[in-house]
């Protein structure tokens, strides 16, 4: 793979908010939205952890716990899922 390594500033960004129109707004560097693989109009999900510190992430922790139960329901049930299918 021929990847460039990351830059300094995008794999340890400080990110600054800034006014954007009539709202504020973080401005992600191009270096780390090539690396984290996103794109204008994808999603990210504010995790609030402890002490004032946020987590962005792609991945939807509400959505992951309703599919774990979704799976842990289906294994269970497989038999009857089966049937029905028929």
């Amino acid at each position: 793979m021929n990847q460039r390594p990351p830059k300094p500033e995008a794999a340890g960004a400080v990110l600054r908010i800034k006014r954007i129109g009539n709202s504020l707004g973080l401005i992600l560097p191009r270096e780390l939205l090539a690396r984290l693989n996103l794109k204008e109009g994808d999603a990210l999900h504010v995790v609030e952890q402890t002490e004032r510190a946020l987590k962005l992430s792609p991945y939807d922790p509400k959505h992951a716990k309703a599919m774990e139960i979704a799976r842990q329901v289906f294994r269970e049930y497989a038999d009857t899922f089966k049937e029905l299918a028929k």
